[in-house]
C-alpha cells in the first residue's frame, strides 16, 4: 500500500493546566494541508517489522520511530502473526510543529489494519492512535479540520468546514523545536502569569505579556474561529488565529519574530505559529496572490541570505 502523510497546523491552540501524565490539556482547531510524507507498506510472511526514512535527521533506531511503534502496537494487540517492511519519503519538515511523526504514524495504523486485516473503525484506531502520540488521533480521521481538547486526542471533525479551503504561505526556519521545552517554559510562565495572557503581541510585533487581555475577548475564542472558517472567508478570520505557546517558542527561538516580521512586510495580516513551532504560516486570499507573494519572498530571503524552507499550502 501506498498512503499520503499530510501534515497539519493548528489555528487555534489554548494550552491549559498539566495533567497527572504529564501532558497539558489544550483546545485546539486543526487543519490538514497538502504538504505531505509518502508511507509505503509491504506485508510479511513473518513478524519482523522493517522501517527505513529518506531523511537525516529521525532515529537512527527504527524501533524509536512512532511509525514502527505503531506497527509494533497493532502486532502485539491484536497478535499478529505478521510484519510488515515500511518505507517513509519525507517532505515534511522535522520538528517544526507541523505534525509530521504523528500523520506517518497513522498512516501506518490505517494501512496495516487493512494488509493485516484488523477491520478496526477510524474510532477503535483512534483510541489506540492516543497511546502512540497526541496529535495522531487527527490524522485518523479524513477530516480538513478538527476541533480537538484534553491532551489533543479527543477529536471532533468540523462537518460544517468541509467545503473552506485556505491557502497558506508557510515558513519553517532550520531550527528544531523540543516541544517538551517549550511546555516546560509555558509551565515556568504560568507561574507568574495567567496562561492565556502570555502571548505574541501582533500590533506590537514582538513577544509580551497583553495584561489586559483575557479568555472572554471574542477574538480568542474558539468558536469565532470556528465560525469564520464555517463562512469560508479567510478575511475573517484575522485575531481568532490563537496559539498559547508562540511567544514562549519566540523567547527560546527568535527566529519566529523574525519569520512573522517578513510576513507582515508581504502585507498578511492573519499570521500565527503552528504547535510549539517554530513553523510560521500566514493566510493568503488565493493561491494566484500566493504565488506572486512567494515569489516576492524568495528574492528576499536569497537578498538576505536566509535558509528556510518556503511553500505556497492549501487546506486538504
Amino acid at each position: 500500500m501506498v498512503l499520503r502523510a499530510y501534515a497539519k497546523l493548528n489555528l487555534y491552540l489554548k494550552v491549559l493546566k498539566k495533567r497527572r501524565d504529564n501532558y497539558h490539556n489544550i483546545e485546539t482547531i486543526f487543519e490538514r494541508i497538502n504538504l505531505f510524507d509518502t508511507v509505503l507498506l509491504h506485508k510479511r510472511r513473518d513478524k519482523k517489522i522493517n522501517l527505513v526514512a529518506s531523511r537525516a535527521g529521525l532515529p537512527q533506531n527504527p524501533a524509536k520511530n512512532i511509525a514502527y511503534k505503531s506497527a509494533e502496537l497493532l502486532q502485539k494487540k491484536f497478535k499478529i502473526n505478521y510484519g510488515a517492511d515500511i518505507k517513509i519519503i519525507k517532505r515534511i519538515p522535522i520538528a517544526a510543529g507541523l505534525g509530521g511523526g504523528s500523520s506517518d504514524a497513522a498512516a501506518v495504523l490505517l494501512a496495516l489494519n487493512k494488509l493485516w486485516g484488523l477491520h478496526l473503525t477510524k474510532e477503535n484506531l483512534a483510541s489506540l492512535a492516543k497511546n502512540i502520540g497526541a496529535d495522531v488521533p487527527f490524522f485518523i480521521y479524513n477530516c480538513p479540520f478538527a476541533y480537538a481538547k484534553a491532551k489533543g486526542d479527543k477529536i471532533k471533525p468540523l462537518a460544517d468546514c468541509r467545503k473552506t479551503k485556505l491557502w497558506h504561505i508557510l515558513i519553517i526556519p532550520n531550527k528544531r523545536v523540543i516541544t517538551a521545552m517549550v511546555y516546560k517554559q509555558w509551565d515556568c510562565a504560568r507561574l507568574k502569569l495567567t496562561p492565556h495572557l502570555y502571548r505574541y503581541s501582533r500590533k506590537n510585533n514582538k513577544n509580551e505579556f497583553d495584561k489586559g487581555a483575557g479568555l472572554t475577548r471574542p477574538q480568542y475564542d474558539v468558536k469565532i474561529l470556528h465560525l469564520a472558517l464555517r463562512k469560508r472567508d479567510p478575511d475573517s478570520l484575522g485575531e481568532s488565529l490563537f496559539n498559547s505557546l508562540e511567544p514562549v517558542t519566540l523567547s527560546l527561538y527568535p527566529e519566529v519574530g523574525v519569520i512573522r516580521k517578513e510576513l507582515s512586510r508581504l502585507g498578511i495580516k492573519s499570521i500565527l505559529m503552528s504547535g510549539s513551532g517554530p513553523a510560521v504560516f500566514g493566510v493568503v486570499p488565493s493561491k494566484k496572490e500566493g504565488l506572486v507573494l512567494l515569489r516576492q519572498l524568495r528574492a528576499r530571503m536569497k537578498k538576505r541570505k536566509r535558509s528556510w524552507q518556503v511553500f505556497l499550502v492549501r487546506t486538504h
